[in-house]
């Protein structure tokens, strides 16, 4: 089963610093969350291979929505 990466507030998808089929460890940054004129990093949770990604560069997001899947 995989694993999920949620956003933690709503926001604008800046840029995607991962690709599907890629390994990544925990705390690695996964993608750029901006939200309230602020840039964060989403940090994996998870180590594993990122298996989908859900969102694209420049689509809005809302608090806890699924971003992707690390397997």
């Amino acid at each position: 089963m995989a694993n999920t990466i949620t956003a933690p507030l709503p926001g604008l998808i800046w840029d995607i610093l991962v690709k599907e089929g890629q390994k990544v460890e925990v705390n690695e940054p996964l993608l750029v969350l901006e939200a309230m004129k602020m840039q964060n990093e989403i940090m994996s949770d998870y180590a594993g291979t990122v298996t989908r990604i859900l969102v694209q560069k420049g689509e809005t997001v809302n608090a806890n929505a699924v971003l992707m899947e690390i397997e």
